[in-house]
């Protein structure tokens, strides 16, 4: 059952990709600092509230804060609320996981941790819609997320934001994956924000794991974001991509990459695709990549422009007119194939673009 919230508000959480129809393997759901939803829908899964996980389950212990401190993330600690979700040793899960990180109140600083633990051989699809109503003004939120991705694990995680044009968002994530174990990230953002700034990072500790970043951002006027995601590859034959994809109506972008190579025959590849819509934004790309040992393979591109005027004009010489083709070209720029996210979501994103980019005409 969906919590009790107005239709204006329910559209905004539906943007965010969160659906409380269909076939669902579990939800949480936490409005400022109150959790509404909890519950699970499949017996290999566990969903709790992080406070009473915490005080139930004892051997969490061992991963509390840990990835956190293994990725070297300063935070705060001060927090209330927030998701704990375990998939059990070999358990894979079809339906999707969601959690919804909803800011209501005017000036709440939401302050999540979330714990997130794939055992051996699991695999699960979980989908967070972070977003906020028109009555929380200038308001904070700061989510802490750490995931634990077993030996021979996957996770697909997908983080949609969308927010009001006045609000702040730190959200601070770590993932630690074992051998053969797969973390694939995926983050949207298509709504107005006044400041992002996230750096997740993946520590690869297993041989063979991997990591997979993916964004897909389109950034307004006077908005900011200062965003970047990062691979440790610790063990050897570990490999990881970071793809990024901006679009400026206005605002700034600050686009980091960074893969750091600490063992052989790991191999790293780092993408950032800039389009700059307005002559008052600016998206500044900045890709690393380190390492010490002969026989890694990491490679990078980098790429910022504007639309051209040979495209605009095929595109009208097609029957388009100026602000279609713009349109046009934004909307392919813009590609959903980008991420890695299910069918059913990657629809539900390209509806979400429409209506933004309608509402730019």
């Amino acid at each position: 059952m969906m919590p009790d919230l107005i239709e204006e508000d329910k559209k905004i959480i539906e943007f965010s990709g969160i659906s409380f129809k269909g076939d669902r393997a579990g939800d949480f759901f936490q409005q400022n600092s109150q959790i509404e939803l909890l519950k699970s829908l499949h017996p290999g899964l566990e969903i709790l509230d992080i406070e009473t996980a915490l005080r139930e389950f004892p051997e969490l212990k061992e991963y509390y804060c840990k990835a956190l401190s293994a990725a070297g993330k300063d935070f705060d600690r001060d927090t209330r609320g927030g998701y704990f979700i375990r998939v059990r040793k070999n358990v894979k899960i079809d339906s999707p996981i969601q959690a919804c990180l909803f800011l209501k109140a005017q000036g709440f600083k939401q302050k999540v941790h979330n714990l997130i633990i794939l055992e051996e051989g699991a695999e699960a699809t979980l989908i967070t819609g972070c977003s906020a109503s028109k009555s929380a003004s200038e308001s904070i939120h700061v989510g802490i997320s750490e995931f634990f991705i077993g030996r021979n694990a996957k996770l697909n995680f997908t983080m949609i934001h969308s927010w009001n044009e006045d609000t702040f968002v730190r959200p601070i994530t770590a993932a630690v994956v074992d051998d053969n174990g797969i973390f694939t990230s995926n983050y949207v953002c298509l709504r107005s924000v006044k400041d992002v700034y996230m750096h997740p990072t993946a520590i690869l500790n297993g041989r063979n794991a991997g990591a997979f970043f993916s964004s897909l951002i389109l950034c307004h006027p006077e908005s900011k974001f200062d965003i970047g995601s990062n691979s440790i590859m610790m063990a050897r034959d570990a490999h990881t991509e970071i793809n990024t994809r901006v679009a400026s109506l206005g605002g700034e972008v600050i686009s980091r990459g960074n893969i750091t190579a600490l063992s052989s025959k790991s191999r790293g590849h780092l993408e950032c695709n800039g389009l700059l819509l307005s002559d008052e934004g600016s998206i500044k790309a900045i890709p690393e990549l380190e390492t010490k040992f002969r026989d890694v393979e990491l490679s990078h591109e980098a790429a910022i422009g504007r639309i051209k005027k040979e495209e605009i004009e095929y595109l009208q010489s097609r029957g388009f007119d100026e602000k279609s083709a713009r349109e046009f070209i934004v909307k392919g720029f813009m590609d959903v194939n980008v991420l890695k996210v299910p069918d059913f979501l990657k629809e539900q994103i390209n509806d979400a673009k429409g209506n933004i980019f309608s509402r730019q005409q």
